[in-house]
């Protein structure tokens, strides 16, 4: 049955928790309403003009929402088990509607729209002794098991299969814009991209999908000299992923389950806490910096990096929380501020060099007092761990950078990073932010870094903290 730890452990994560809380007002519900069973359904209102709708099963919580987010269960969801829990709102009694018993009719496992035969006497709860061979008539049948999984090894085949037809379309894809020429893939980028992008999303790799999508907008956001270089380093990464993805069973396991997650397998919260490729690391965390950005999908795609300041030195340096969140939901805050720091145990994505993870518990947080320090003295030291990590994940992407003993410097209009024998151009974007740096002397500074420039994100100076 429902509980408020039952719903804390199905929630995703703690700002699917704090969104639900925000709906718990009657107001914003036209519909509440239950069979007497444990059926439960409601309309929710959000920022379209049709509310959606929602349904849960108490006995097994069961759940179904016709919202768009990609989260499970939603805050919408969860919100309704919250009222249910809390019983401080009224359900009216009624028959379920259509489109609950549709969701019923195809529900698998367990469903409270059954009503008991009130009539009938309660059963007795038979003893252990006394079960005799009705214990066998309960045990799970094992054709049925077997039954079960034979269905989830076709179901995954026939998911492979598609992957793999879907990689090969982008292979021939790729060979297509080479042909073309890459002077002029910047404009006519948008439209190839989306029409790649919806054959990737029919295959079911989403991860792939979403790379070209962003595509355009990563061209444009660069000045027109260096496009047709840039393109010509995403199509080979593209070409790296895909042909990894037909090499896959060749590859150490770390480096494969993080090119499934790349092409588009996703793991939930209970099956990572249980891989035993995954990395679980308790200490001292700094939050460094929050990055926001609009996915073509309509998602707000949230990070949250990390900084370890204390625990097993043996332990990732930097971990990135990432939550997606719809973009018509409107604005929904950060759940961690830069400067703030929790002791926690993260549980890391398997990868050959662990980076993106949840927070598997939390004991406490607050504002740091302290200074920040990284490890690495120099842009030297980081260096050597950007092309470590480089070589041991070769899709990379943005990696954090983060060295002590750093100035801010302006050269042929552009700001540079500079320590040790290394200067790394900053974007172009963030020149306007980044310049107060300029004057600041000697810092510690965090940022990221993506193959072409560094967006500086959180600063240690003599005068205080830095943020972008």
């Amino acid at each position: 049955m429902l509980s408020i730890e039952k719903i804390e452990a199905l929630a995703p994560d703690q700002s699917s928790l704090a969104a639900a809380r925000k709906l718990l007002k009657p107001a914003g519900w036209p519909t509440l309403a239950e069979d007497g069973a444990g059926l439960v359904w409601g309309e929710c209102q959000g920022s379209g003009a049709t509310p959606y709708r929602v349904a849960l099963t108490e006995a097994d919580a069961g759940y179904k929402c016709t919202c768009p987010s990609r989260k499970f269960p939603c805050k919408h969801a969860l919100a309704l088990m919250w009222m249910r829990v809390e019983a401080t709102t009224p359900f009216a009694p009624g028959s379920p509607p259509d489109w609950v018993s549709d969701w019923l009719g195809r529900k698998r496992g367990p469903s409270a729209a059954a009503k008991p035969d009130a009539d009938a006497p309660p059963k007795a709860r038979p003893s252990v002794a006394a079960l005799g061979e009705d214990a066998e008539a309960d045990a799970p049948d094992p054709a049925a098991i077997a039954r079960a999984a034979q269905q989830r090894d076709r179901n995954r085949a026939q998911r492979e299969a598609l992957i793999g037809e879907g990689v090969d379309a982008l292979d021939r894809w790729i060979a297509d814009q080479l042909e073309r020429g890459l002077a002029g893939f910047d404009q006519r980028a948008q439209a190839e991209c989306a029409t790649l992008a919806r054959r990737l999303v029919d295959a079911k790799a989403g991860g792939l999908a979403n790379r070209v999508e962003q595509l355009p907008g990563l061209l444009f956001a660069i000045d027109e000299a260096h496009r047709g270089a840039v393109a010509a380093q995403q199509l080979a990464t593209l070409h790296l992923l895909a042909a990894a993805w037909r090499r896959q069973d060749r590859l150490p396991a770390a480096l494969r389950a993080d090119l499934r997650q790349m092409i588009g397998w996703t793991i939930g919260r209970d099956a990572l806490l249980a891989d035993p490729l995954a990395v679980k690391a308790a200490g001292r965390w700094m939050v460094l910096a929050t990055v926001e950005e609009v996915q073509p999908d309509r998602l707000r795609r949230i990070e949250t990096w990390l900084a370890r300041t204390g625990g097993d030195e043996e332990s990732p340096p930097f971990a990135v929380l990432i939550d997606f969140v719809p973009v018509s939901t409107g604005s929904t805050g950060n759940a961690f501020a830069p400067g703030e720091v929790i002791d926690a145990t993260l549980v890391f994505h398997p990868s050959p060099v662990p980076l993106r993870a949840l927070i598997a518990a939390q004991t406490g947080g607050s504002m740091a007092d302290e200074d920040w320090q990284p490890a690495a003295a120099d842009l030297d030291a980081a260096w050597a761990g950007y092309q470590s990590a480089l070589a041991q994940r070769p899709w990379l992407g943005e990696w954090p950078i983060a060295a002590r003993d750093v100035t801010i410097r302006s050269a042929g209009g552009r700001l540079f990073a500079v320590g040790g024998t290394l200067a790394l151009p900053l974007a172009p974007q963030d020149a306007d932010s980044a310049a107060p740096l300029l004057d600041a002397g000697v810092i510690a500074l965090f940022g990221l870094w993506d193959g072409q420039a560094l967006r500086p994100k959180f600063a240690g100076t003599a005068l205080g903290r830095w943020t972008a």
